[in-house]
């Protein structure tokens, strides 16, 4: 599907999130996309009509293999990709199920502490949204 020039593109996902079957902890779910060499939260582009809180569940779960259940809106990132505005709207969700299989769009998934996320991810975007997560966390 081609979109007119101009128009945004727009995608959801979530800042997906467990306490550590460990250790009780709190650990971050990061996935890696081979298409890009980069590790960010799972995302994707909404289908027709779809509702940006339906299509982050299911991104999520398409790319993590988890189910989760959805809290409290994050900030939507803005940026250009590849020339063209991007719009992604992010929840928080914690993990509640499933197991990670790889795909063609994500190769490995990593829980990690929320510091390692924190460095771990590609873009500085993405770090604001661990940095969104955890004040939502603490205030609760």
């Amino acid at each position: 599907m081609t979109r007119p020039e101009g128009e945004v593109v727009r995608a959801a996902g979530c800042v997906l999130w467990r306490h550590s079957p460990h250790d009780g902890r709190l650990e971050i779910c990061l996935v890696h996309r081979p298409k890009y060499d980069d590790w960010s939260h799972p995302k994707g582009k909404l289908k027709r009509a779809e509702t940006p809180l339906a299509g982050a569940l299911r991104e999520v779960e398409e790319e993590t293999g988890h189910r989760c259940s959805p809290g409290a809106r994050l900030p939507t990132v803005r940026y250009l990709a590849q020339g063209r505005r991007k719009e992604v709207d992010y929840w928080a969700a914690e993990a509640t199920g499933g197991h990670f299989a790889p795909n063609s769009e994500v190769d490995r998934i990593l829980w990690l502490s929320p510091t390692a996320a924190h460095n771990r991810l590609t873009h500085p975007r993405d770090q604001q949204l661990v940095d969104a997560l955890l004040n939502l966390l603490h205030a609760a």
